[in-house]
């Protein structure tokens, strides 16, 4: 976690003129079943994407709302990060994605018994989206509703 003094004077005063949304109550959904039974998919807004597959695209005007499938098998160390954002050290990032995915640690939970499956595919989006219209209509349906269809129990969030 940064230190706002660590950031430069221009992304310091944007973060304390940008209009931050207040979300209340927060949404919340208790555990239907124990990890060890249920079904998990990872989501995280790293900005990931599988090598091959195209890039976020960083000219869309307050950021990307797309997002990416990334299949249950991958490699993990073969994705490729497109986060945009200049307000974090992405050498931690490219050292080890499971930081931002951690899908190899899911899988050692997973053949420990402590989860009960892994979704066969995930998804990545863009954070820092400073407009988040196309997101909350079209992105974060879509995903819902196919985390629904595959019959995932979990996400795991991973905001980046």
């Amino acid at each position: 976690m940064g230190d706002l003094s660590e950031f430069t004077l221009a992304l310091r005063l944007f973060l304390r003129a940008y209009p931050w949304r207040r979300i209340d109550p927060v949404p919340w959904c208790e555990l239907r079943r124990p990890l060890a039974q249920s079904r998990l998919a990872l989501i995280t807004s790293a900005g990931l994407v599988p090598l091959g597959a195209a890039p976020f695209d960083e000219s869309v005007r307050g950021g990307d709302g797309s997002w990416r499938e990334i299949p249950g098998d991958i490699a993990v160390e073969t994705l490729v990060e497109c986060h945009r954002s200049e307000a974090f050290d992405h050498r931690g990032v490219a050292a080890d994605r499971n930081l931002v995915f951690p899908l190899d640690r899911l899988r050692e939970l997973a053949a420990a018994g402590r989860l009960g499956a892994l979704n066969d595919r995930h998804f990545s989006v863009m954070g820092s989206l400073t407009a988040v219209g196309r997101f909350m209509r079209e992105t974060a349906p879509a995903i819902a509703t196919a985390l629904a269809a595959d019959g995932v129990e979990v996400a795991l969030l991973v905001p980046v």
